[in-house]
């Protein structure tokens, strides 16, 4: 196998608050391969955008990383300065965000913003990086990239606008860009249109692909692999067709069977009871214990260690989801 663009070991994320100390993302790991899509899955409050913020150094106090690595292409991430990190972001490492106007100025023209991303890392002339800004937007498919380079962000529909977000992370062919759930805001068509953009695009160029979302519709169509995190950590990991077909952990089983289309007609969904747990008051034991119907005496002695199964399968659970139950 050709080494890890991404290899994240045993990240940890903290928040030091008034209340106490919010663990976010603990002990978190996994690998992404050249031209590989990881999704990453979750409930809201699993730790899913802090592990995609950490990988790009924008944790802020009071948040701060306290243990574990982040090698993007061999080299560590973590402890770098913030001009190391700058000079990194953009150029190797890029950040698509749910709302394309956190990436946007909506006060500057689309060709002033893409053309300042090409000379933040490049000493070029004007007419080199228009060109690639030019290029870069047929690429995502904007019609007529030269003429709507002088329009401004309000002037495009909102997944156009996501396409030009997406033109700008990809403007210096980085080796990974995290997505935070980038199409979540759009219509369906709209949506599949850019899944297989993303898709062509990364195949294509190598790019490794960090795709956070809640959404398993969206994660079985475009993911390589599937990583799923409860609680701030990864509870199941592996190939997207054997978790999605045969979840082993029961967090993810009764994720798929809360999704409405795997339902048949006039049955009740299967749904998780209670809530996800507070990050700064966790339970003992298994963070998922207190909604799991297939909890026993040891899942609330100690957190679970991390199994290794079959065909590159990880989960956190000492009674694991049987094949007869997730069929």
């Amino acid at each position: 196998m050709a080494e890890p663009v991404l290899a994240v070991d045993n990240l940890a994320t903290h928040f030091f608050t008034r209340d106490g100390v919010v663990k976010s993302v603990d002990g978190v790991s996994f690998t992404v391969a050249p031209g590989e899509v990881l999704g990453l899955v979750g409930e809201s409050g699993s730790g899913k955008s802090v592990t995609g913020f950490s990988i790009m150094g924008l944790i802020d106090p009071p948040g701060r990383i306290v243990s574990g690595s982040i090698r993007l292409k061999g080299e560590e991430l973590v402890g770098r300065t913030e001009a190391e990190m700058r000079a990194v972001r953009g150029r190797s490492l890029a950040m698509i965000f749910q709302d394309p106007m956190m990436t946007l100025n909506p006060v500057l023209r689309i060709d002033t913003q893409m053309m300042e991303a090409v000379h933040a890392h490049e000493n070029v002339s004007e007419k080199a990086a228009r060109d690639r800004a030019v290029q870069a937007l047929a690429q995502v498919g904007i019609p007529s990239p030269e003429e709507r380079l002088s329009a401004y962000p309000h002037q495009f529909s909102g997944g156009m606008r996501q396409r030009v977000a997406i033109a700008i992370a990809l403007i210096h062919r980085p080796a990974l860009i995290i997505a935070d759930e980038p199409t979540t805001a759009l219509d369906v068509t709209i949506q599949s249109q850019i899944l297989a953009e993303v898709q062509k695009l990364c195949a294509e160029s190598g790019t490794a692909l960090v795709w956070i979302t809640h959404d398993l519709a969206v994660v079985a169509g475009l993911a390589d692999r599937v990583a799923v995190m409860y609680a701030g950590r990864i509870v199941e990991q592996g190939p997207v067709d054997d978790v999605l077909d045969r979840p082993l952990h029961p967090y993810t089983h009764g994720l798929i069977g809360s999704v409405p289309g795997d339902s048949l007609p006039g049955k009740r969904l299967m749904q998780i009871p209670g809530s996800t747990p507070s990050l700064g008051r966790l339970p003992p034991g298994c963070a998922f214990e207190p909604r799991c119907s297939r909890a026993v005496e040891a899942c609330r002695a100690a957190a679970p260690p991390l199994m290794q199964g079959a065909g590159g399968r990880a989960y956190r659970c000492i009674n694991p989801v049987s094949a007869e139950e997730a069929a």
